[in-house]
């Protein structure tokens, strides 16, 4: 068999999803396959990358073991409460257990309507599968955890938008598709019983050490807490702005997911906006870390009912789990902040150290990327940064103390250097070079793609030949925003 599925969430009851195959689609055509995650999950990429594994993905043809559904889920857009979302436009075919021993779930996006597209047509234009394809492969090379993509298909359909566009569809990899806004439609419906089913799934499935607490519930909330502490200052780190933070794009599983009006800075600027439907910045990259908070709060909410029959109490034992959050987030983005400025032991003036440079760059309108970058290659050569940017007159008060600080730890300038070089990607997925591959992809020329796909696959590494890669924008390119396939 081509996939080896082991479905458990279908196992569930069925108001927890619709049993249903995806909508066939008029002329498949190959895109591209991710060889190494298909080697992964045990799947032939010969076999993927044929004419039936082309209409597997376009959801012309179910492998035998499928057991294709739609799920249901609320969640809070943009702050406001939607009771019922669900996938509109996605099927998850099923779960296999890949080489690593890991459960994953295997989806179609854009495999056509359901019962929660809510008027929507359930497909998708081939620029945001490209986009989705590009940037969550880019995030899990530089190990952010991330919802993956396995394979992209053309579906010999239009699409229509504000204009007609050629449709596409993206098999997509997770650990599952479990959202915040799952447990949140559960609750909002006075389901518990619903509520204690799903949590003893996703113990089961992502945290089975919560299990032996205690309260494994609350076990749960925590590890959740902290897994998206840890990713959301991994995001922070490298200057990806999400764009969507909505409580029904925040998975379960700590997995980052939903690429849609995402993008990564390049001049560094705290309040930058990318998402075109983001239109009072609630998920501006400086706002990502309090949104994240404010979304684990609807989940603890939704989780009152088995914390404790008591409410008053159930609400405390969830805010306390809540109120370790900030500290949870600040340890773990100082902790990337020091790796990257490559520090390997913690004082306490580091925070300070690190906002001054931080102000610094946006100041002064620096890239954030390669000031970074430039600033590891410092140590082993010797060459001082400021000729690349117009730093004011704070730079070099700055590098003096960055120095001093450097001076106070053992290893020698090639052994740091080496380390920051490890930590601080020379390549990211440059908006302009996103968008050129998707314009090239409307016009049928995928190799800009393949190209901007396989470079950022290594993305601490540069090379002579990589300069188009790693430079920002020209002003003529600069990307103002992305946009939903929606």
């Amino acid at each position: 068999m081509p996939l080896q599925f082991d479905n458990s969430y279908a196992q569930l009851p069925d108001r927890f999803y619709t049993r249903l195959s995806p909508v066939p689609v008029s002329s498949p055509g190959p895109i591209r396959v991710n060889r190494e995650l298909a080697q992964l999950l045990g799947i032939d990429a010969d076999w993927l990358a044929s004419a039936t594994g082309t209409r597997v993905v376009a959801g012309n043809e179910l492998p035998e073991g499928a057991e294709p559904i739609a799920t249901v889920y609320a969640g809070h857009q943009f702050g406001s409460w939607n009771p019922r979302l669900g996938d509109g436009r996605a099927i998850l075919l099923g779960e296999v257990i890949a080489g690593d021993g890991e459960r994953y779930d295997i989806q179609l996006k854009g495999s056509g309507i359901t019962p929660y597209s809510r008027n929507g047509d359930g497909r998708a234009p081939l620029g945001p599968v490209l986009r989705e394809y590009i940037v969550s492969e880019a995030m899990a090379a530089l190990g952010i955890p991330t919802s993956r993509s396995l394979a992209a298909v053309t579906t010999g359909e239009q699409v229509y938008r504000e204009q007609p566009l050629a449709g596409a569809i993206l098999a997509r990899v997770a650990k599952s598709h479990i959202r915040v806004g799952t447990l949140q439609y559960f609750a909002s419906v006075g389901d518990v019983d619903g509520i204690r089913l799903l949590v003893d799934h996703v113990i089961e499935r992502h945290y089975p050490e919560a299990a032996d607490a205690d309260t494994p519930v609350l076990a749960m909330y925590e590890n959740i807490i902290r897994s998206q502490a840890e990713l959301i200052a991994h995001w922070q780190s490298i200057g990806f702005i999400h764009g969507v933070m909505n409580t029904d794009n925040m998975l379960l599983s700590g997995e980052t997911i939903d690429y849609g009006p995402c993008a990564f800075m390049d001049r560094y600027d705290s309040a930058m906006v990318f998402s075109s439907i983001d239109h009072g910045g609630r998920y501006a990259y400086r706002n990502q870390p309090a949104i994240a908070h404010w979304n684990l709060a609807a989940l603890g909410n939704s989780l009152l009912p088995l914390l404790d029959p008591d409410q008053e109490k159930a609400t405390e034992i969830a805010q306390n789990a809540l109120n370790q959050f900030p500290d949870l987030f600040f340890e773990a983005f100082f902790t990337r902040m020091r790796a990257k400025l490559g520090l390997i032991t913690a004082e306490e003036s580091d925070t300070e150290l690190v906002q001054e440079w931080l102000d610094l760059l946006e100041r002064n309108g620096a890239d954030f990327t390669l000031a970074f970058r430039r600033l590891a290659e410092l140590p082993a050569a010797r060459k001082d940064i400021a000729v690349l940017f117009d730093f004011d007159d704070g730079y070099t008060d700055w590098l003096d103390k960055w120095r001093a600080r450097c001076a106070r730890e053992s290893p020698s300038d090639a052994e740091r250097g080496a380390r920051m070089l490890a930590t601080n990607p020379a390549l990211i997925p440059r908006n302009h070079l996103v968008e050129a591959a998707i314009e090239a992809g409307y016009a049928g020329d995928f190799e800009p793609f393949h190209r901007l796909a396989d470079r950022l696959a290594h993305p601490f590494d540069f090379g002579a030949g990589d300069i188009d890669f790693a430079r920002p924008p020209r002003a003529e390119e600069v990307v103002q925003q992305t946009f939903c396939g929606t």
